[in-house]
């Protein structure tokens, strides 16, 4: 996030697309809420299903699956159209405004209506309503992502929030809401193949020199391969051994069969997870871990603010830390090195030496100047948002105030495409997936817990009241949905809060598993799937 989420409280209006931020993210969802009743807040919601936030909305805009660019590109269309620009904030810390504006200048409401299904006056509204505005923000999170398109999703967004000024000040921001609990502090420590830690990348030879100079020792100089690139490496026997650390790929990916092959073909698989999940099922060797309160260290969470984590309970016998595993296997890697005896490796009873963690975090402090000034001693009270370069500075709650690390920020031009499949005869439905309040992610989890599993409807299909008619499927009733890579058989929950031809899917429930259908085409850009988008045909069960 560029900004904090305290400051939600004090938005004059926001943006919220691509995000089911109350089910998703219902700490931050609250703020939304409160905001609104509170601050009169004016929330726009863009999402193909009328999601709880929805209810606390001025306006809600049900695009398609697949047409965010689209919309967006209307909705800047509009603002330079009526003149709600920030031409100060142009002028002085921005650049390619032009090019822009010419990409835009054929992007009408009505020409997005067209491809959106969003009427072109409520387009009209939400720009009016965001571009007025003293202070406006962007929520996003995987429904704008989890596109072929997704890097263009989100340079629309911040091409939005530039057009307005709404960056670099309190209560804006464009704000990618993190899916996990440490997702922000595992980007931050270059869990990306780009990356070394503190996002400098590995093919830039100053910042790589540092980093050799730091751990004693020769890098590669190229990145590695993206998550999605490995799934087929596995297939074609280039990825001979495959580690696997708290995720749950044989759930989670899209197209499940062909990660399922992938991740059954590898030589040698080893997960790392606190329970035995659906890939950990698979694996050669599996290392239990212990969870995130049996063991000491830091989360950044999603508003860049680092925290402690201190150890409360003692891991379950034979389960030990991960950084205890990292450092015993790496031991055995190394002919040199001691190496600690096998009955040390699990302790199960002992308590995890706070130096250890404490150590790592300070040799990331060397490697990173944004957390040169934290310390454990800082992080006893509510944590630090980083930068934060010296030991007197406070923190960053607000990115951007004093100029952007480029020097100016640049406008870039995105041309509209399709989703790489769009619904024809044999398939005419598009299929959308999503989170529940009740689970989280694969239900790793929250499916062990069951007063979840009470609280919880389980795996079902939404589905347009006018769609359910025609195909006379009633409410509950059981279904086939299907598309070109699998079919799964689960209720209907016949629903006006979702649009004709639209179908929504849960993605946590292993018995009718999701991404058995969706599509796993990639973003050229970053190579994430197209998850949020595929062709599915539903089919009364018999």
């Amino acid at each position: 996030m560029s900004n904090d989420i305290e400051g939600i409280t004090e938005i004059d209006a926001m943006l919220v697309i691509g995000s089911n931020t109350t089910e998703t993210h219902p700490v931050i969802g609250l703020r939304m809420k409160q905001a609104a009743k509170k601050h009169d807040t004016k929330i726009i919601v863009a999402d193909p299903r009328r999601i709880k936030l929805a209810d606390h909305a001025k306006l809600w805009l049900s695009q398609k699956p697949g047409t965010d660019a689209a919309l967006i590109n209307a909705m800047c269309h509009v603002i330079i159209r009526d003149n709600l620009v920030d031409q100060d904030f142009v002028k002085e810390r921005t650049e390619n405004f032009e090019a822009f504006a010419e990409a835009v200048a054929e992007c009408t409401p009505e020409w997005a209506e067209k491809i959106t299904g969003v009427p072109a006056v409520d387009i009209e509204e939400a720009a009016k309503i965001y571009g007025s505005a003293e202070r406006a923000a962007i929520y996003y999170t995987m429904g704008i992502t989890q596109h072929t398109s997704g890097t263009d999703n989100v340079k629309c967004l911040a091409n939005l929030a530039l057009m307005t000024g709404n960056l670099g000040k309190p209560g804006t921001g464009l704000n990618p809401l993190r899916g996990q609990n440490n997702v922000q502090g595992a980007s931050d420590m270059a869990c990306a193949p780009v990356f070394l830690p503190g996002y400098q990348r590995v093919d830039n030879d100053e910042a790589r020199l540092r980093f050799e100079e730091l751990w004693g020792g020769p890098l590669p100089a190229k990145p590695g391969l993206a998550a999605t690139d490995m799934t087929q490496a596995m297939i074609d026997g280039t990825i001979d051994a495959m580690w696997v650390m708290g995720e749950n790929p044989v759930m989670s990916d899209p197209n499940l069969s062909h990660a399922r092959k992938a991740f059954g073909s590898v030589k040698f698989l080893v997960v790392q997870d606190i329970f035995l999940s659906e890939t950990a099922e698979l694996a050669d060797v599996v290392l239990p871990a212990a969870a995130y309160a049996e063991k000491e260290g830091t989360f950044t969470n999603t508003e860049r603010r680092v925290q402690r984590v201190r150890q409360a309970l003692l891991p379950p016998k034979g389960a030990c830390d991960d950084l205890s595993i990292i450092q015993a296997i790496s031991d055995r890697m190394d002919p040199d090195r001691e190496i600690t005896p096998a009955s040390d490796f699990y302790p199960g009873s002992d308590r995890m030496d706070v130096s250890k963690a404490e150590d790592v975090f300070n040799e990331i402090a060397k490697a990173w100047p944004a957390i040169a000034g934290i310390n454990y001693k800082r992080l006893e009270g509510n944590g630090i948002q980083w930068p934060c370069p010296t030991e007197d500075h406070p923190g960053t709650p607000v990115l951007f105030e004093n100029g952007f690390p480029r020097g100016l920020a640049s406008f870039t031009p995105v041309t509209w495409r399709n989703p790489e499949e769009l619904p024809d005869d044999e398939y005419p439905f598009i299929l959308t997936t999503g989170r529940v309040l009740y689970q989280y992610h694969t239900g790793t989890m929250t499916r062990r817990s069951q007063v979840l599993e009470n609280a919880d409807r389980g795996p079902i299909v939404e589905m347009n009241p006018d769609d359910a008619e025609r195909l006379q499927i009633k409410d509950g009733e059981q279904v086939h949905v299907a598309s070109r890579r699998g079919s799964i058989t689960l209720p209907v929950l016949v629903t006006d809060g979702i649009s004709p031809g639209v179908t929504f899917i849960p993605f946590h429930y292993k018995e009718a598993a999701a991404n058995l259908l969706t599509n796993d085409a990639l973003d050229p850009d970053c190579k994430i799937p197209e998850a949020k988008v595929c062709a599915v045909k539903v089919e009364k069960a018999t």
